[in-house]
């Protein structure tokens, strides 16, 4: 990594710092409507993958542009959805020139057009969005976002040496990076948890007790309630222990030979981690393929967190490679989540299974999304 590159990296860190304290004023803010609230009179049928995508990005974008990028339904929010999908299975695709760079050149499955042509669409509404950002950066004086400060930082360094400049290229990366990262991931997350519940709802009436007693069904569950929320946040953990988004970490590289375990690893060699298979090991777990939130409650999982400091639980990685942006990532789910578990009561629609079956990519989704009738469950007022 370049000193540059390095540098970029310390101030995106810098940026996830602040998120926390973002999503919490934003989370509290009555104008954030989980996409179902709009409707506090309707029983209905949702897909809910799409409600939390919307959702989501309309976060990121808030935080980020300070734009709420879609409303509750619309083409534009359906295509944002189709990208997201299109980006995460075409980079988790096979491709033998991974393995036999060599070949690269040749692209034998197409599979490099393919994701060339994803990111040019991605790259066409990123550029739309700062444009129209820049357009507006006097509406926001005295309430910056994070493309304000970051673009603050850029200004600020010294710009006289080439290869220390930021360029909007990298600012583009980071937009990029947030939207899918920021949205994607933690949806998924959600929607496990949600049809585990639905599965076994048991845990689903328990999840709701716990919030009827602290919260009530009086208000909606804000951001500040879930430090009172334990069994919500054990439900949480266990989605992401049995679910984790990305099956396999992101690459890393051996920079020197070593051994591990008797095993010679060479120079150079990309080294994944798979989580997903760390989150069922029988000699860690019991009754691994079981979801049981329980089991963070009390036991020997009781002190496990999932930000990287237990390595038998780690959905965003660990090291000084762990996503820079697991706070928020946390917040994202243990938030949306609680408000859609809190609001709704949740079923299967008629007729209909609940499908369990992974869609293995780059993220690991359900293979068939989820659908569920949803129905009102707190006082009218709450919607409001």
């Amino acid at each position: 990594m370049t000193a540059t590159r390095f540098r970029f990296t310390q101030m995106l860190v810098v940026v996830a710092r602040w998120s926390t304290d973002l999503i919490g004023s934003f989370s509290r803010n009555k104008r954030i409507l989980i996409e179902l609230g709009e409707y506090p009179e309707l029983t209905m049928l949702i897909s809910v993958p799409d409600v939390l995508v919307r959702a989501f990005a309309n976060i990121v974008g808030q935080i980020t542009l300070s734009k709420r990028l879609f409303d509750t339904q619309g083409d534009e929010a359906n295509r944002y959805k189709e990208m997201i999908t299109l980006v995460q299975s075409g980079s988790g695709l096979f491709n033998i020139s991974d393995f036999v760079p060599a070949l690269s050149r040749f692209d034998l499955q197409g599979v490099q057009a393919k994701l060339r042509k994803i990111h040019l669409r991605f790259d066409d509404m990123i550029t739309s969005l700062l444009d129209e950002h820049s357009a507006t950066a006097t509406q926001r004086q005295g309430r910056p976002d994070f493309i304000d400060k970051l673009r603050a930082s850029m200004a600020a360094k010294d710009s006289k040496d080439d290869a220390d400049t930021i360029s909007e290229v990298n600012v583009k990366g980071f937009v990029f990076d947030m939207f899918t990262a920021g949205t994607d991931t933690a949806s998924i997350i959600a929607e496990w948890a949600m049809a585990e519940m639905m599965k076994n709802p048991s845990i689903m009436a328990r999840a709701q007790e716990e919030m009827d007693r602290v919260v009530g069904r009086g208000r909606r569950l804000e951001e500040s309630d879930v430090a009172g929320l334990p069994y919500l946040q054990a439900v949480c953990k266990e989605a992401m222990r049995l679910h984790p988004s990305t099956p396999l970490s992101i690459p890393h590289f051996s920079g020197e030979g070593c051994e591990v375990d008797g095993y010679h690893i060479p120079k150079n060699t990309q080294l994944l981690v798979n989580i997903w298979a760390i989150g069922r090991d029988a000699a860690t777990w019991e009754e691994p393929l079981e979801f049981r939130p329980e089991r963070f409650l009390s036991g020997p999982a009781a002190s496990v967190d999932a930000l990287g400091n237990h390595f038998e639980l780690i959905p965003f990685g660990a090291g000084r490679r762990i996503c820079v942006g697991k706070l928020a990532g946390m917040v994202f789910v243990q938030y949306f989540l609680g408000m859609l578990v809190h609001a709704f009561d949740w079923r299967v629609a008629e007729g209909e299974k609940l499908d369990m079956e992974e869609q293995f990519g780059l993220t690991m989704p359900k293979a068939v999304p989820l659908r569920a009738i949803v129905t009102p469950r707190l006082a009218p007022a709450a919607y409001a």
